[in-house]
């Protein structure tokens, strides 16, 4: 069953990443930037996003460790800014739209959790297992992308409206971003982020999520 649900956790993160990617994608195309497109991006088909370490490497290390929370990320979609119509919000709309779509699917399908009867999954647990995972990750994926540290999305937000007199700030972040997100997964910084999805978790769907997600 541990096999199972480890292989299903894995396609859903997959998947739910390539949304992600695509998200960024199709903002950046309809402000003007065709970059995405040319680089042949702006496809569901999975070989064309995963990155080796992100895609496959560190989801397996993150299982292998205390608590089996599997997590990862795909290559960043190809974006050129200065190609957006709108050169104020453009960097900001397209940083936001990959969160924002790992959001949409959690509130979809943590509604369906909410107003399906409990009779039902009594039938069909698989189908419970399925839509917990599905939210659960998609709300992990939005969450930990929205921190303001370099690579991550939410760091384009943070220096938009940084004030000039803090460009130091967004140079230390610049040049150690990557360490200070390593030192975050790996060393128990994660922690706090888990206690916030669970809390949107529950927001959403009115109720806790079974065990085996690494709670």
């Amino acid at each position: 069953m541990e096999l199972i649900i480890t292989i299903f956790s894995l396609v859903v993160l997959l998947f739910s990443i390539i949304i992600h990617e695509l998200s960024h994608g199709y903002v950046a195309y309809s402000l003007g930037d065709h970059t995405a497109k040319y680089a042949g991006r702006l496809t569901l088909n999975p070989i064309k996003h995963l990155d080796p370490f992100g895609s496959i490497i560190l989801p397996i290390i993150m299982f292998l460790l205390p608590g089996g929370i599997i997590f990862g990320w795909a290559k960043p979609v190809p974006v050129n800014p200065y190609n957006f119509k709108d050169q104020k919000w453009g960097s900001v709309k397209v940083s936001v739209a990959g969160p924002i779509s790992n959001i949409s699917l959690a509130v979809i399908f943590g509604l369906l959790l909410r107003f399906i009867p409990n009779e039902f999954f009594i039938i069909t647990p698989g189908l419970l297992i399925i839509l917990q995972g599905i939210v659960w990750i998609n709300l992990l994926l939005a969450l930990f992308n929205l921190l303001p540290i370099p690579p991550l999305d939410g760091h384009w937000i943070l220096f938009h409206f940084l004030p000039r007199r803090y460009e130091r700030i967004k140079f230390f972040l610049q040049q150690y971003g990557i360490f200070i997100l390593i030192l975050l997964i790996f060393f128990g910084g994660f922690k706090w982020l888990l206690n916030l999805v669970m809390i949107v978790y529950v927001f959403i769907t009115g109720s806790l999520p079974l065990e085996f997600f690494g709670l």
